[in-house]
């Protein structure tokens, strides 16, 4: 491991790179070819997602995606998305960085603003305040938006049972990406958006080509 993965964007540690995307948009399959890619180049890799990746976050995200959550309020569910969040940051994220692993993230707290703020319509100030705690103010070195039409991912997510968030309706989802565009546009030195349109192969050497010589070789 090079000593050079130590720094990150936010303090020292190893690189946090985050994926979003609404759902459908293949960042699932794109984190596991970066992964084998990175690890084939030497580096140690750990992978999460949001909500989840932790014994408590996984429970949370049980309710959260459970669509006999239906009633939940949308305050209550930017809050337990927060909580899920906290509780991978402090058990699994901050270990990983401190000894330098490239940490790459389904979702982080992006997918918040542009899920509770854009797509529920709650105050984005709110909303960033609550991840500032809940990130305890880690930011991603990159974040890779995977971006796809609100028409794209009803084929692509047909043959899967909706879970409760995937059940908000087209509107919803369109607000959600247009929320992600919004919040690349204003910071385009950590976002890397990438039309999910194209084939699997060219995105994933679109991505481990920025990666490798942008967030590995210069952090």
């Amino acid at each position: 491991m090079c000593a050079g993965h130590r720094k990150g964007r936010s303090g020292i540690g190893g690189p946090l790179i985050s994926f979003e995307g609404i759902d459908g948009s293949g960042k699932s399959t794109q984190i596991a070819m970066l992964k084998k890619r990175l690890e084939a180049l030497g580096h140690a890799v750990v992978v999460v997602r949001e909500p989840g990746g932790t014994p408590l976050s996984e429970k949370i995200r049980d309710l959260l995606l459970n669509p006999g959550s239906s009633s939940m309020d949308a305050r209550t569910e930017t809050l337990l998305f927060s909580a899920a969040r906290a509780q991978l940051v402090q058990e699994v994220i901050i270990p990983a960085r401190e000894r330098g692993d490239i940490i790459l993230c389904d979702r982080f707290a992006d997918s918040t603003l542009a899920y509770q703020g854009y797509g529920r319509e709650l105050p984005l100030e709110e909303i960033i305040t609550t991840q500032e705690l809940a990130t305890s103010r880690l930011s991603p070195n990159l974040t890779v938006l995977l971006d796809l039409a609100v028409e794209e991912t009803e084929g692509r997510l047909q043959s899967t049972q909706p879970d409760r968030m995937e059940r908000a309706g087209k509107a919803f989802m369109q607000r959600v990406r247009d929320g992600y565009l919004k919040l690349a546009q204003a910071d385009p030195d950590r976002w890397l958006v990438i039309d999910a349109t194209q084939e699997i192969e060219p995105i994933a050497r679109e991505i481990e080509t920025y990666v490798v010589q942008r967030i590995v070789i210069r952090s």
